[in-house]
Parts: C-alpha cells; sequence; structure tokens
C-alpha cells in the first residue's frame, strides 16, 4: 500500500479520501474508503439498486459459465481422449465468437431496449451451456462453445448501458470497479463448484463429471425472473423513445468516431490479453506444473478471486479522484513485481498469495474498463459500441490459450510458467503505454441517448 501512496496525485489530499493522509487520529484509508462505498450504495434507489444487482449478477453468472470450461480442461481431453492443446480449441471459439453477440444482442438493445434484450440474452447464453454438456464429441463441444461465446458476447454491452444509464454520475467508477468484478465472482463461483463438487462426481455417459458441471451452468436462468419482476427499462433509452431519438450511427458519426473506437478495440486486445493470459490456463498451470489437486486448485484460485474483486473495487473508486488512465496504468504496472510469487513459488499458501496480488492488480486495471468504455462511446449507440471494442479485442487475442500452451510446449518442456510470467511483462506494459497515451473522458453525462461524449 505504500507504493500505492507514493502514487498519488498532487491535489489528492483536497478530496473526500483527505482524512487518511493529513491526520494521525482519523481512520485509515481503506477504512474511510469502505464507508464512502456503503454510502454510495445506500444513496441509490430502489430502481437503481435492481438494475445494477440485474447486471451484476448477469455478468456474473455468464462468467461462471464461460469459466466452468477452464477447470475441466483436463478432464475434456481424458474423456475425449485428446490432448489438452485440442480442448483448448473450445476457448478460442467462445472468445473468437463474442463480437457477433455484441453486435447482434447491442442491436437489439438500442431497437428493443436494454431490458429485455438482456433476458433474452441469459437465457441463451443458459440453452448453450447445457448443450455443451451434452456434446457427444469434441468438434460439437467446440460447436456449443462457439454458439454460447454468441450469447456470452452480447452481455457485457447490453448490461453496462443499463447500469451505467441508469446509475447517478456520482461514484460511477466505485460501480465500475464492483459491475466488472462480476467477471470475477464468476470465476470465484466456477472454482468453488470445481473444488467442492467435481472430485465427488464419478458418473458416466451423460452424467460425467465435466457434463455435470455444464448443467450446473443452468442455474443463471433463474435471473431472468428477478429481471422481469424487479428491474425497469434504462432511463435514457426511455428518454430517447419519448423524444423520439431513434439510437443509431450516422456514416459521418463512424468517421467522426473512427479514431476513438479503433483505440478502443487495441487496448481492448491488450486487457483481453491481460485477463485471459493470467486466468484461463492457470487452474491447468496448478493441476500439471504445482501437482495441485482439485480441491486445493479450487481454494487457490478463490484466493486470488477475493484479490481480484478487492482490486477492482480499490482502483475503481480510485479512479475517480485519480482519472480512469492513471488507476489503470498504476494497477496494470503494480503487476509486474507480482510474477515470482504467482508463478515460480511451490509452497501453496506463497502460490495463493502471488495469485491475490497479480488478480488484485490485473482486475483493479480492469475494474475501471466499465466507466471508461461508456464514458468514451457515443450515446447513441452505447449499448453496442463499448460491448463491440471490447469483444472485437477478445476476438484478437482469442488464440493466446492455445499460443501459450504450444510456446511451453516447444520452449519450456510444457511447464507453463515461464510463459505465463512473459505473457504478464508483455502485456501490462501494452496496457499501461495503450491506456496513458489514450484519452479521459471522466464525468461525461449518460442521462441520454443524444449526448456526445467531450
Amino acid at each position: 500500500m505504500l507504493i500505492v501512496f507514493w502514487l498519488l496525485p498532487q491535489g489528492f489530499e483536497s478530496t473526500k479520501f483527505s482524512v487518511a493522509l493529513s491526520s494521525r487520529n482519523e481512520v485509515p484509508f481503506l477504512s474511510h474508503m469502505a464507508s464512502g462505498i456503503v454510502a454510495q450504495w445506500r444513496g441509490l434507489t430502489s430502481p437503481q439498486r435492481n438494475a445494477f444487482i440485474a447486471c451484476f449478477l448477469g455478468w456474473a453468472l455468464d462468467a461462471f459459465d464461460f469459466f466452468i470450461l477452464t477447470y475441466v480442461i483436463t478432464a475434456i481431453a481424458s474423456d475425449f481422449r485428446t490432448s489438452v492443446e485440442a480442448v483448448t480449441e473450445a476457448l478460442f471459439w467462445t472468445l473468437a465468437m463474442r463480437p457477433v453477440g455484441a453486435l447482434i444482442f447491442g442491436a437489439m438493445a438500442e431497437k428493443f431496449g436494454r431490458r429485455p434484450t438482456l433476458m433474452i440474452n441469459i437465457i441463451s447464453f443458459c440453452v448453450f451451456e447445457v448443450a455443451s454438456g451434452l456434446a457427444p464429441t469434441l468438434g460439437w463441444l467446440l460447436v456449443f462453445r462457439a454458439l454460447f461465446g454468441v450469447a456470452m458476447g452480447g452481455e457485457w454491452g447490453v448490461g453496462a448501458a443499463l447500469a451505467f444509464e441508469t446509475l447517478p454520475e456520482k461514484g460511477r467508477g466505485f460501480f465500475s470497479g464492483l459491475l466488472q468484478e462480476g467477471y470475477v465472482i464468476g470465476n470465484f463461483l466456477a472454482a468453488t463448484v470445481y473444488g467442492l463438487v467435481f472430485p465427488h462426481l464419478h458418473g458416466t455417459g451423460s452424467l460425467t463429471n465435466w457434463r455435470v458441471m455444464f448443467f450446473i451452468g443452468a442455474l443463471p436462468a433463474i435471473l431472468v425472473f428477478y429481471i422481469r419482476s424487479k428491474v425497469e427499462e434504462s432511463p435514457a433509452y426511455l428518454s430517447g423513445q419519448v423524444k423520439a431519438v431513434r439510437p443509431r450511427l450516422h456514416f459521418a458519426d463512424i468517421r467522426k468516431y473512427a479514431a476513438t473506437f479503433l483505440f478502443l478495440v487495441l487496448l481492448m486486445t491488450a486487457f483481453n490479453s491481460f485477463s485471459h493470459g493470467t486466468q484461463d490456463l492457470y487452474p491447468t498451470f496448478l493441476q500439471k506444473a504445482k501437482e495441485f489437486t482439485p480441491g486445493r486448485v479450487g481454494w487457490v484460485s478463490d484466493i486470488g478471486h477475493v484479490g481480484a474483486l478487492l482490486g477492482g473495487i480499490v482502483f475503481g473508486t480510485l479512479s475517480e479522484c485519480w482519472g480512469r488512465r492513471r488507476a489503470i496504468v498504476t494497477a496494470a504496472l503494480l503487476s509486474i513485481p507480482m510474477i515470482w510469487f504467482w508463478a515460480f513459488t511451490r509452497e501453496p499458501l506463497l502460490v495463493a498469495l502471488g495469485g491475490f496480488l497479480m488478480q488484485f492488480m490485473v482486475q483493479g486495471a480492469w475494474g475501471i474498463i466499465p466507466a471508461h468504455l461508456n464514458e468514451l462511446s457515443p450515446a447513441a449507440v452505447r449499448a453496442t459500441f463499448p460491448g463491440l471494442a471490447y469483444q472485437l479485442g477478445n476476438l484478437i487475442s482469442s488464440r493466446n490459450g492455445k499460443f501459450q500452451v504450444a510456446l511451453a510446449r516447444k520452449y519450456f518442456d510444457g511447464n507453463l510458467g515461464p510463459v505465463l510470467a512473459l505473457t504478464v511483462v508483455v502485456v501490462a506494459t501494452a496496457v499501461a503505454l495503450l491506456a496513458g497515451f489514450g484519452r479521459e473522458a471522466k464525468g461525461q453525462s449518460m442521462t441520454s441517448v443524444d449526448d456526445s461524449p467531450a
């Protein structure tokens, strides 16, 4: 934390967090931040809380369904009598098809509204999750994971638009950090279910252990009932309907915002390489290189997820006073010193500490992204623009898992440790450079579909 305090910008003492730095007798920095967070949450209206909860859970359960695959790659390879590398092709197809979903569901949200589109989206990814568990061959599994990727690709953009068009401008950084860490909660749930349930599954045929894990992934469909009964449509979207504003992007707008869109795609390529490069193959790394049991893989991963959750909230909140860019750069660069604990120690507690610190920084940077992308996006296509940039970044970086496995096999006798470490150095530096030289739009209004970024 001393490093974080050293990086504080001048003038920070004048903010609402100044008591943590200016007086010996005041409460600690994090305690004061926590009290501010509680106050922000209590300040929300009931419709705002319901919208945020729905979007948070939608993203968390979407991620849960995605990460189930990362924990059962070895089991699938064994059942289909193929290599781990062949099964990781499923990760590629999921990531590669997400831009298609961002475009389809984003367009639906612009035309029909955020709320009904989100419900259709959640049902879709649950259906394809169950289908994955029924796949008779690896080929069919790849098809179903590609279709799951279409559904998964739509959730983030639609959910983020509904959330930020409903939430107040004050405290947007905190809510951004918390919303993005729904992704981490999903990973946390997948790790927990894997650690607690998977070792006790001994069925065969359609009840093979890895298939049951996918069937569990159908549970998020219950969320649709909550959205239908509790969540209201985005006020910005409703305002546009009243004013007869049709959310769309004209050719002149495409030329005007092309540079911003291409920059965001490049930024999200680096960001997706940052997260997927440190998460997707890490359970496999713990199983094979560290020889950890499923139970140990589960709890070590969960500790990393706790770090990720806290990192997203802390850096998201700090971005309100630091600015989005400075907070992203700080978190990204601080991930590099954590590599040794994370990749090169063998003691389980040290490995868990490394996972905590690494994901605190990785998801600390990520926690700022929902607010940052939505603030930089044209209001008329806010449900499409950020999500499409996000998922195109996913597409470009979608071969990372397969590339990491191949690189480890060719140069390190199959050991993923050095490859994971190199990944962090390269992509953390790329994230810091791109974010640092990018544009800041903190505080951009999101109250209408005809606002434009500053």
